[in-house]
């Protein structure tokens, strides 16, 4: 007989933990969901056809403000350490954007090496907030790697909704 069996069954609160991890994030799923604002009431009411002219004002949006899902994707070639030249590209890359606001911009800077690649990175966001202070104050900024030449590096920009 075994020892486990001579001695039977022993309730082990440790069995329990995988339940309560599970629990724990369903309700912090729920929880992130319901804090949520809602998209849809960001958006302006369409007016009905002939009930406004062409030259009145567009009506603006009320509600939150949310995050568009897909990205705004630029490139920028550089030296390394070469911040003007950077500061110039980023400019003329994001004009057209001008007059709205990052959420976060995710920068994965060119490199053979992680630590090169994401340092990169790292002065690539900071010449953002030179290039275009409106648009990238307050933004989250994310530098990570990716392998390849050195000297360059790709953005995926993150806009709030208008």
């Amino acid at each position: 007989m075994s020892r486990a069996a001579r001695r039977g069954f022993r309730f082990n609160p440790v069995h329990l933990a995988g339940w309560l991890f599970a629990d724990m994030l369903l309700v912090l799923a729920l929880v992130s969901m319901g804090d949520r604002g809602d998209p849809l009431a960001a958006t302006a009411t369409r007016p009905t056809p002939g009930a406004t002219s062409p030259s009145s004002p567009k009506p603006t949006p009320t509600g939150a403000r949310s995050v568009e899902r897909k990205p705004v994707k630029i490139d920028v070639r550089t030296a390394d350490g070469a911040t003007d030249a950077m500061v110039t590209q980023l400019k003329e890359k994001t004009e057209r954007y001008e007059g709205r606001t990052a959420a976060f911009v995710i920068t994965f800077g060119n490199a053979p090496e992680t630590t090169a690649g994401q340092a990169y990175a790292k002065e690539i966001n900071k010449a953002l907030k030179v290039a275009q202070p409106d648009m990238f104050r307050g933004a989250t900024t994310r530098n990570f790697w990716s392998g390849g030449p050195a000297g360059s590096a790709d953005l995926e920009i993150y806009f709030f909704t208008r």
